[in-house]
């Protein structure tokens, strides 16, 4: 009996250790505007691995998708703070809900606008409160999508941009793209979507807007919907162009954005560093400045274009 009691005893005072041991494993939460199986999230958690972190190992996560429905982004982040995660991992779309539901536990981002324009961060050198990250140029590149698809068919004189109304930087991507069309002398009509049935009635409608050309604006929903949004910009005989490269190998005939993988692998380096000890308002924003620009020929012969030599000569890569 008293052998039983001393391994009952020690058992018990074994409990708190291991119990403290959990506990002591960071978690971090996953807020992602997208569906399980983003590759950002898989890339963001190679970082992770590269600086020693290894899901289930030494490091716990916890995952909430808005599977688009970005109404849902609100709930989902303070769902994660009532969780009391060690740190939250957020897009584009679902950063500012990061943002409004918690002012202590830090927030990365990964980030295809610009987070001073946004109210994420007071500047990128020095953030200055629970916020920092990683971002890629993609909206922030959005007039210059319009100065290409109008290099290369001047004769259109109205272009469409499609934006996503539910994403919190649809406003400034349409503003943007306005003042863009003002200084090129071109008519812009701003189409929304959110589901895919929205993205067909807005090409739908690009005839009766007398539509020569359409830009797809930055969003993760559009990235996801490459391929639908190639073909109908084939279907519509459309001349596009989208920040994705995706688009363009998915048969569009332009993209334009950001290297958007190595922003995700730098978040996952980013995370661990917080995960390590550093402050989020002492750590500056990683800009990533290259863009790349991949131009499809067989979209352009279909649609009877001929690309300008000196537009070819400016590709990082062209589809034959």
């Amino acid at each position: 009996m008293r052998r039983r009691a001393f391994i009952l005893g020690s058992m018990a005072a074994a409990w708190p250790v291991v119990a403290r041991a959990q506990q002591a494993m960071p978690v971090i939460g996953i807020l992602n505007s997208g569906w399980p199986g983003s590759e950002v999230v898989a890339l963001f958690k190679q970082g992770l691995k590269e600086a020693g972190y290894v899901e289930g190992q030494n490091v716990a996560i916890e995952y909430r998708w808005a599977e688009d429905h970005y109404e849902r982004l609100p709930m989902l982040a303070a769902d994660l703070v009532r969780r009391q995660v060690t740190m939250i991992f957020a897009n584009t779309a679902s950063a500012p809900a990061a943002k409004a539901a918690t002012t202590t536990i830090p927030i990365v981002f990964r980030l295809g606008s610009d987070p001073v324009k946004d109210g994420l961060v007071a500047s990128l050198n020095r953030p200055g409160g629970n916020l920092t990250g990683v971002v890629s140029l993609a909206a922030e590149v959005g007039p210059k999508r319009l100065e290409l698809i109008h290099e290369l068919v001047p004769s259109a004189t109205t272009a469409a941009l499609l934006v996503n109304l539910t994403n919190p930087i649809a406003e400034t991507l349409s503003s943007d793209a306005q003042a863009a069309a003002r200084t090129l002398g071109l008519g812009l009509h701003i189409l929304r979507a959110s589901t895919e049935d929205e993205i067909i009635a807005a090409f739908a409608s690009l005839a009766q807007h007398h539509a020569g050309a359409i830009v797809i604006g930055a969003d993760a929903f559009f990235s996801r919907q490459s391929a639908q949004l190639a073909a109908l910009a084939a279907r519509h005989r459309m001349p596009s162009i989208s920040p994705y490269r995706s688009f363009a190998t998915a048969g569009g005939l332009m993209s334009y954005g950001g290297r958007t993988s190595e922003a995700d692998r730098l978040s996952g380096l980013y995370a661990a560093r917080i995960l390590k000890g550093e402050k989020p308002a002492d750590m500056p924003v990683q800009q990533l400045t290259k863009v790349e620009f991949v131009i499809n020929l067989k979209a352009a012969k279909a649609l009877g274009i001929t690309v300008p030599l000196p537009l070819l000569g400016r590709a990082d890569e062209v589809i034959e």
